[in-house]
């Protein structure tokens, strides 16, 4: 971001504002700013369900919109500028793409305070992520798939 705006030099002092700590004071103000209190715990999502790999391999491909929708049916978005949102609500990933997998092994933890929502959130996961065979899988793919000049 700091090239994009012509500023690459910049780099260099965020990088000692988040070692030294100022990069949290400031943020720390800018929560209290706003009438928040920055060391108020995060909220938590009474209700878990776990999302479990299919079979062993190599986690090859996490769909990022399927996770989105996930979490949005979760409750930690709203249809409607009506509806409320849980602060807890969410979808936590637990392996990232090249990780090597076994069957069963937590992939995703689903978090809500409406254990009814489970059912379209797990449903949102079909097919979301896929694990391939060891022996198939000839190098791990970058995070970063290609830069902008």
């Amino acid at each position: 971001m700091l090239a994009g705006a012509g500023r690459p030099q910049a780099e260099d002092d965020v990088r000692a504002a988040l070692g030294d700590g100022r990069a949290m004071d400031v943020w720390k103000a800018m929560i209290r700013a706003q009438g928040g209190d920055p060391d108020a715990p995060l909220p938590t999502a009474r209700e878990t369900e776990t999302v479990t790999a299919p079979a062993d391999g190599v986690l090859t491909h996490v769909d990022a919109l399927a996770v989105g929708v996930a979490a949005w049916r979760l409750g930690a978005g709203r249809a409607r500028k009506e509806d409320a949102v849980q602060a807890g609500a969410g979808v936590e990933l637990h392996a990232k793409p090249g990780d090597v997998v076994v069957a069963g092994q937590p992939l995703a933890t689903l978090h809500t305070d409406t254990p009814e929502r489970f059912e379209r959130g797990a449903a949102a996961l079909d097919g979301a992520f896929r694990v391939s065979d060891v022996s198939l899988v000839t190098e791990r793919s970058s995070v970063v798939l290609d830069r902008v000049a």
